[in-house]
């Protein structure tokens, strides 16, 4: 499922309210590094103030307060990525900033499911903003920043000057808790590296495992009390896809709302290649990878993130799967 290579990458800005992420997109915007961005700004309400916040510089700024960006606007962003498209030539990539109180899946699935907008555009990442010093807190009250974190590729755990090393650490294992795979960089005021975390090709499931093959095989259940949560099924026996691919299907419709995010690299009978899938709610897709190697073992991961999953329902399923 690849597409050409000259697709606008666009990186979504998301994180609860306060965390920094207005803070992060003006480093962005004021760091020196020879790219020009077009930026997206969504802010709950009718008078938007996000847009004034935003230093002066030279990029495009679209804002739209008419309506939480994963709710009712999602037509306004396909037009008005529509619309920079045809200046494409003006920019390099696409920031999207959401509302603090945003559910990302459906930002990401704008760039999937219009057909326009997905063969010029590439999402990138899905860059989390969380701030170290409530984020326990905010967990245990607000279920939107368990889901900003599920949906992460990338986390900025910010303001860590304002905890100690230990309050760091026991913030980073709830962080992996909910989300085992994110990669999670600790900030001061957004200070990071920005090669760390733009034009990553972080949401690219194949990219991932061709610079990092044994991404998926760290990860186990884990137990907790979250509203959000994650678990991962493995077998070594070789997958039937004519079972699997009806079954995933079903999985995903039946449970699709509550799955945040699912990926996962299988091995089917009779087939050399490496069969990568992922899906976000119900949009679900999957292509082979490339060859597996001699020396490597072919085993099946999936790892789910998700609200309330039923992993035995799901585990028995997919090791009805196995030839």
């Amino acid at each position: 499922m690849s597409m050409p290579a000259e697709r606008t990458p666009v990186t979504v800005l998301t994180g609860y309210l306060g965390s920094g992420k207005t803070t992060l997109l003006n480093r962005i915007l004021t760091v020196k590094h020879g790219k020009k961005y077009a930026v997206i700004v969504n802010e709950f309400g009718e008078v938007g103030i996000d847009n004034d916040l935003i230093v002066d510089a030279d990029e495009e700024v679209f804002e739209m307060n008419n309506g939480c960006i994963c709710c009712t606007v999602r037509g306004d962003l396909i037009r008005i990525i529509e619309g920079l498209m045809r200046r494409r030539d003006r920019f390099d990539a696409i920031l999207v900033e959401t509302t603090g109180l945003a559910d990302p899946a459906p930002v990401a699935q704008t760039f999937f499911v219009d057909e326009d907008v997905r063969t010029k555009t590439r999402l990138d990442a899905i860059i989390t903003v969380v701030d170290a010093k409530h984020l326990l807190g905010e967990l245990d009250k607000a279920h939107e920043a368990q889901e900003q974190l599920a949906f992460a590729d990338i986390v900025l755990l910010n303001k860590t000057d304002l905890v100690s090393a230990e309050e760091q650490k026991q913030v980073e294992e709830r962080i992996r808790r909910i989300n085992p795979t994110a990669a999670i960089h600790g900030t001061e005021r957004c200070g990071i590296d920005l090669e760390k975390i733009l034009e990553r090709n972080a949401f690219d499931l194949d990219r991932i495992l061709e610079v990092e093959p044994d991404f998926l095989d760290v990860f186990h259940e884990h137990e907790h009390d979250d509203h959000v949560t994650s678990f991962s099924l493995v077998t070594k026996d070789p997958l039937d896809s004519q079972k699997f691919m009806p079954w995933i299907g079903m999985i995903t419709q039946h449970f699709g709302m509550d799955i945040l995010r699912m990926k996962g690299i299988l091995a089917f009978k009779e087939d050399n290649d490496r069969f990568v899938v992922q899906a976000v709610h119900m949009l679900l897709e999957g292509d082979h990878q490339r060859p597996w190697k001699e020396d490597e073992e072919r085993v099946s991961r999936l790892v789910f993130i998700g609200r309330n999953l039923r992993k035995d329902i799901i585990e028995d399923g997919f090791l009805a799967c196995r030839a």
